[in-house]
């Protein structure tokens, strides 16, 4: 046989063995219906023709509903999420949903998607952390102007849009301090305006509230926390009215960001427990959260479905429940009588805890707690109360939770009366 000449197979007149192999069980066409969709890993996507690769590329740059070249643009996997993401965060409203790597992705993507140089935005001063830092970094380098406004502000936000202004960024409950925003009052102005307005919908989604019936224009979601709910992914996710979907997909695109097969599927399966999980979140946080507000080393609950949370009377007319997560703040009298003690106490109260781990993440099964540092974090509306936990109530019995945290202020008592004094 001449070197170049393809083996045969010995045993068949059919391919090389390095050719079955290769080609062996990729055309399985039975029809097996199964609870689940299968999880698609894939980069490649096959064409039947010449014409038909050169149609679906011209309808994925259009950014036509299932349309897709590769898998940066969509796998059934991942085309399967979107959907199921508009319909669940939007029902009765044209949306659409784009998927990304993190929340933080999606945060970026959809405000570099409709910002320019010389625009000014608007953003909530409750606002999670990281977006401020994006908006201070990356969006100020590129000429962006970001002014951060009380989130108490209600339709006086009309007050503060100008010519230039393209955004109106938004979230509510707000990071650490839970504070509720009037946004179908802010969406109101800011339409009458045609400022855009989107909202970080992380504490509540995918159960507890309606945003579009609210009027904003898109709905972030990190898909990381209760949509997956079992803190073993990373994701994220746009979900955007109709008309606004050509500039969010050309910008996905161009930034070429996508999610793989295996997570898509992960956010998919938390998402038919979603809403079980989300009521026992709730429940339980809500009996912590009592608990802690008859606690003596306790100054307030941040918490927006207790009737003493300042716009508790918001929360009741716009959300259809609460989540696991809610801050706490503690009195100065439970402290030490310098800011080393203090901090020796507040890190009595929270290592060593048996059921809450001390991790910045949330919205999976477990309880987490985590001291907030937020005196950078506030420029419109500085923090003016002591200092500040904030609790993930997870799966967990809420008495042996209510042990726990217990057992941290008795831990926190000791080492504050074992400071020595001046």
């Amino acid at each position: 046989m001449h070197r170049d000449e393809p083996p045969t197979d010995p045993l068949s007149d059919g391919p090389a063995p390095r050719t079955r192999v290769v080609d062996a069980g990729r055309r399985f066409d039975d029809r097996i219906a199964t609870a689940n969709l299968p999880a698609w890993r894939a980069s490649t996507v096959l064409f039947d023709s010449l014409a038909h690769a050169e149609a679906a590329g011209q309808a994925t740059g259009r950014g036509e509903r299932h349309a897709t070249t590769y898998a940066t643009a969509g796998t059934p996997g991942t085309l399967a999420l979107a959907d199921a993401l508009a319909e669940v965060e939007a029902p009765g409203h044209a949306c659409r949903a784009a998927l990304m790597p993190s929340g933080l992705s999606a945060i970026s993507t959809a405000l570099l998607a409709f910002l320019s140089p010389g625009d000014h935005l608007l953003v909530s001063d409750s606002v999670y952390g990281p977006t401020r830092a994006f908006c201070d970094g990356m969006l100020s380098r590129y000429g962006v102007r970001t002014e951060y406004y009380d989130p108490t502000i209600g339709a006086g936000i009309a007050q503060l849009i100008r010519p230039e202004t393209r955004i109106v960024y938004l979230e509510s409950p707000g990071s650490y301090t839970f504070e509720i925003q009037d946004v179908p009052a802010i969406c109101v102005e800011a339409r009458a305006r045609g400022v855009l307005t989107m909202i970080d919908n992380a504490w509540a989604s995918p159960v507890f509230s309606r945003p579009f019936d609210w009027g904003v224009d898109a709905s972030i979601l990190p898909l990381t926390k209760y949509w997956g709910g079992h803190s073993d992914l990373l994701m994220g996710a746009v979900v955007i009215r109709e008309e606004h979907w050509p500039r969010l997909w050309t910008a996905v695109r161009q930034l070429g960001v996508c999610v793989g097969g295996d997570d898509a599927w992960l956010v998919l399966r938390g998402l038919r427990t979603a809403e079980v999980r989300m009521r026992a979140h709730e429940q339980s946080a809500l009996r912590v959260a009592r608990w802690l507000a008859g606690r003596p080393e306790v100054a307030s609950v941040l918490h927006p479905a207790l009737e003493s949370h300042p716009q508790h009377a918001l929360w009741k007319r716009d959300f259809g429940g609460s989540s696991g997560l809610f801050s706490f703040e503690l009195r100065a009298e439970a402290f030490g009588a310098d800011a080393a003690g203090a901090q020796r106490a507040l890190a009595a109260l929270c290592e060593g805890r048996r059921h809450f781990g001390i991790g910045y993440s949330w919205g999976g099964f477990e309880s987490l707690i985590m001291p907030a540092k937020i005196g950078s974090l506030r420029t419109a509306r500085p923090w003016q109360g002591g200092p500040l936990v904030r609790l993930h109530v997870g799966l967990e019995e809420p008495a042996d939770l209510i042990a726990d945290l217990e057992a941290g202020f008795e831990a926190m008592r000791r080492v504050r009366d074992e400071a020595p004094q001046d």
